[in-house]
């Protein structure tokens, strides 16, 4: 037992002093009967000497006041550290894997401590790490003094891939047979192929002592294919008791920070997706995703070409679309999940920016649609057409030898009039399979399933230039898909239909692939053939850091690109040419991680076991006796205690357990809680019942209210969710509520709302974006919010809403604390509609406010102090003008109209001079 403060042991000399201060009791009462007279005659003065406590007694008193000394001089049994000070060899084993990156600093401080302590016993030392590398390994396979180990240990850097722990295991056996007097393995914790064979092999060298590390290290942030719900990577981590918050930071090619994605993890979770709710054309521009925090190639996602959403226009012939035989049915769910899909009519999909253009057959059918279409291809566009019976009817060979004719009417190649038919009771012929795509060929590298044929489709016109053209054919040679330049864009077409009538195509994961190499190849991306070699463009180091290729880096086929995991030769980061270059990502193999079981003793960083304090335990029992020599000198006092007895000690721990149990307290009855709204102001939203949108009002009034209350004298505090019709809404004077598509009202909650308004409150009605079906202004930075222009005509239905204007910088509003000219949220130059002044009761104050500017994105502060939510277009500025727009609200409805009445003044002076 070792003593923090020893020299407070001293103080048990004083021991003697405290038996005889102690050692001296009250004399016990006398009992009298009380004649007074007899009483007062008998008494005579006297002394009196005072009682000795009982042995015993005093023998409890020093033991509580030595254990008080002890406690406090802070006792402790230290961690065994025999072995570190045995002389002889030292195997040191360090992970420095991807997973090492993390604690990568607190692993070198503890490699160096044991390099310390075989210096100080002059031992030599062997170390070996478990990474594999590119070249041939610089560290001896023998013994080296300690100088030598840390010049290695100060030239180590962590390696972006997994270790090898087979191969760790083969290098451990081919180390010299010497006695090692210690062997300390520095670990990651993570399970990985051949622990066992790496234990076996460290343990027959001897005792072993595992070091882990308490960090964040067990953590991986592994890519996935792009999704229309935002997920675009996926956290993978060891099972935690506790549940966690992770920030993933999505950045541009600038280093630019464009959004702070918080991921929360519940407790024993292994999985978390990352989802980034962030407009089409903000996510293309994410190039890098990592986790704050941790600075390592595990936790860091290369984005490339492939994971980019692209605009994709679906044609809608108008009908119904009948699922399994509608003409868009299998186009949809082909391309919902590998672009940013629009599907309507032609007018309304050309309105947008698009990169494809997909027809199904009968949807090109109008003279002035196709015009309009050519236009657009023109000028760069990609159009995908799909035969069907409405184009083989359509007599496409009048002219199959004059090329304008063939563009006139929006195809790569002139037709033949009609339909193929194979294999049928009418003909002679089979259906037909798919050939190997040609080298030319954007389809190059698919795999062609067997099961995949074709039995009718529209057949090219021959000509001496048509295998220019083809970019697929069928096993007899016909083509399949034909394709087109018409000035800067293309026109392809399937000479099949887009349903399975013709062809089970549509029913295989061939025509998602194709699909997506079309609309790849629409957007300038070069798809390397199979046996074109990827050269390394830019690597990640084991921090995670990007930089040029090392000279140990070689290229990757692209036919196993997607299957080469990271490795010395294939370090992290992005291969091939600028337009088609690919992501080689650290953990795009991790399915799942494990903790790995230990190898040998567990210690913690300082290699040794945890010290056990003493003193707690010390401090605890000298009160414990404290409080018992408390009692007996009440109960001697009494005379009801005179030895220690069975009854007397029982009764001692009956008291004691009395002493410690909890009071139970008569409860009383308490007044109601007083809402915290009514005892500072605060703005309030109603719940939507969609978690993300509701944390975003949350963290978008919190981030107003401590813009208003650093800028103006208001106090405000936290804003409150409500629920209009259940809460009381007389305490607020702004509510904010943003419109889902799902929106909805009841009776009760109209009725509040009117109420509310009526008594001078002001709703701000946020529907979030612009619904494209109802909207003609430009929405180029403009969120699409479908549904919620019904959903606002749906709530705001019985709603006592005055006559509506379009605010201007003339409005009061404008002007309330701010001179402003415009009011953006997370989106700009957006309508916002109140009523009209001078119409409006309530002192001319508008009880409304509706607009789409997405407000609550803007303000939001999230609990780190970071807005995650990026402002588009105008950044910085952009928000600020946002949050001033907030604060003019809020003095709006806080003060009302005391604003409008300044425009009086100049006139009242005027009258005041005049006045004699």
């Amino acid at each position: 037992m070792i003593f923090q403060f020893p020299a407070l042991l001293f103080a048990l000399l004083c021991l003697p002093l405290v038996w005889w201060l102690l050692r001296a009791t009250p004399p016990r009462a006398r009992q009298q009967v009380f004649p007074p007279i007899a009483f007062l005659a008998r008494l005579r003065p006297k002394e009196t000497e005072a009682a000795r406590s009982p042995p015993w007694v005093l023998l409890l008193r020093l033991l509580a006041v030595g254990l008080l000394i002890t406690g406090f001089a802070r006792p402790f049994i230290p961690g065994s550290r025999d072995s570190t000070q045995t002389p002889g060899p030292v195997l040191l084993v360090v992970d420095d894997g991807m997973f090492s990156a993390a604690d990568w600093t607190d692993r070198l401080t503890t490699a160096q401590t044991i390099v310390d302590d075989a210096e100080r016993t002059k031992s030599s030392l062997q170390l070996l790490t478990t990474a594999p590398q590119a070249e041939a390994s610089a560290i001896p396979p023998a013994p080296q003094p300690a100088a030598t180990v840390r010049r290695m240990l100060n030239s180590l850097h962590p390696s972006p891939w997994s270790v090898d722990r087979a191969q760790a295991a083969r290098q451990i056996g081919q180390l010299p047979a010497l006695p090692f007097a210690r062997i300390v393995y520095l670990a990651d914790g993570v399970a990985q192929s051949g622990d066992n064979a790496f234990a076996q092999a460290l343990r027959a060298r001897g005792a072993v002592q595992e070091i882990r590390f308490s960090s964040q290290s067990g953590m991986v942030l592994a890519p996935v294919a792009p999704t229309s719900d935002g997920t675009m990577a996926r956290l993978i981590l060891l099972p935690s008791a506790q549940p966690r918050l992770v920030h993933v930071v999505a950045r541009a090619t600038d280093g630019g920070t464009l959004a702070v994605i918080p991921v929360p993890v519940a407790a024993n979770a292994t999985q978390a997706d990352v989802r980034i709710n962030l407009p089409i054309t903000v996510r293309n521009r994410i190039d890098t995703l990592s986790v704050q925090g941790i600075a390592s190639a595990a936790t860091t996602v290369l984005l490339d070409e492939n994971t980019r959403l692209h605009p994709v226009g679906l044609l809608s012939s108008g009908g119904a679309d009948t699922p399994l035989i509608g003409s868009v049915f299998y186009l949809r769910r082909a391309l919902a999940p590998l672009s940013d899909l629009h599907e309507g009519t032609l007018d309304a999909l050309l309105s947008r920016p698009l990169s494809v253009l997909i027809a199904p057959d009968g949807t090109l059918a109008g003279a002035q649609s196709q015009k309009t279409v050519m236009e657009w291809i023109k000028n760069g566009g990609t159009l995908i057409r799909f035969a069907g019976p409405a184009l083989a009817g359509s007599q496409q060979d009048t002219s199959p030898s004059d090329p304008a004719d063939t563009a006139r009417n929006l195809l790569p190649v002139a037709l033949l009039d009609g339909a193929r038919q194979l294999g049928g009771s009418m003909t002679w012929g089979t259906p037909q399979k798919l050939a190997p795509f040609e080298q030319e060929s954007p389809f190059r590298g698919l795999d062609i399933p067997t099961d995949v044929t074709v039995s009718r489709q529209v057949l090219a016109s021959p000509s001496a230039d048509l295998g220019t053209h083809v970019w697929a054919r069928l096993a007899d040679g016909t083509p399949l898909v034909t394709h087109a330049e018409l000035g800067k864009g293309e026109v392809i077409l399937f000479h099949v239909s887009s349903t399975a009538d013709w062809s089970n195509l549509p029913l295989s994961g061939l025509f998602v692939a194709m699909l997506q190499r079309l609309t790849e190849h629409a957007n300038g991306l070069n798809i390397p053939a199979e046996n074109i070699l990827l050269s390394p463009a830019l690597t990640l180091d084991g921090e995670g850091i990007a930089g040029p290729p090392p000279p140990t880096a070689r290229g990757i086929q692209g036919n196993v690109f997607a299957t080469t995991p990271a490795s010395p030769i294939h370090p992290p980061g992005l291969y091939g040419p600028t337009d088609g270059r690919r992501a080689l990502n650290t953990a795009a193999g991790v399915q799942s991680l494990r903790p790995a079981p230990p190898v040998g003793t567990i210690m913690d960083a300082s290699g040794q076991k945890p010290d056990l304090p003493l003193g707690r335990y010390c401090l605890l029992a000298a009160i414990l006796l404290l409080l018992l020599d408390g009692v007996v000198v009440g109960l001697m006092r009494t005379g009801r205690l005179f030895a220690p007895r069975p009854l007397t000690l029982l009764a001692l721990v009956a008291t004691l357990g009395a002493l410690t149990s909890p009071l139970h307290a008569q409860e009383l009855s308490t007044p109601p809680a007083v809402p915290a709204a009514a005892l500072e102001t605060r703005l309030g939203y109603i719940v939507t019942g969609h978690e993300d949108v509701d944390t975003a009002s949350r963290e978008g009034l919190q981030g107003l209210s401590d813009f208003v209350n650093a800028r103006t004298s208001a106090v405000m505090g936290h804003p409150d969710a409500v629920h209009p019709g259940t809460d009381d809404l007389t305490y607020y004077p702004l509510l904010y509520w943003p419109i889902t598509a799902d929106a909805t009202t009841t009776p009760a909650m109209t009725a509040a709302l009117n109420t509310f308004m009526a008594h001078g409150g002001i709703l701000l009605i946020d529907t979030q974006g612009q619904d494209g079906g109802s909207s003609t202004t430009d929405t180029t930075f403009t969120a699409d919010a479908p549904g919620t222009a019904a959903a606002l005509r749906r709530v705001t239905t019985g709603l006592a809403v005055p006559p509506l204007v379009v605010m201007t910088d003339h409005h009061l509003l404008a002007h309330t604390f701010y001179l402003l000219h415009d009011f953006p949220g997370r989106y700009a130059g957006l309508p916002i509609w109140v009523a009209k002044e001078g119409d409006a009761e309530n002192d001319d104050v508008s009880p409304v406010i509706i607009g789409s500017a997405d407000w609550a994105h803007a303000w939001a502060v999230d609990s780190a102090g970071n807005t995650p939510f990026a402002v588009i277009p105008g950044g910085s500025d952009q928000r600020l003008q946002a949050y001033r727009f907030g604060l003019n609200t809020v003095i709006y409805a806080l003060t009302g109209s005391y604003k409008a009445d300044q425009v009086h003044v100049p006139m009242l002076l005027k009258r005041l001079e005049d006045k004699p």
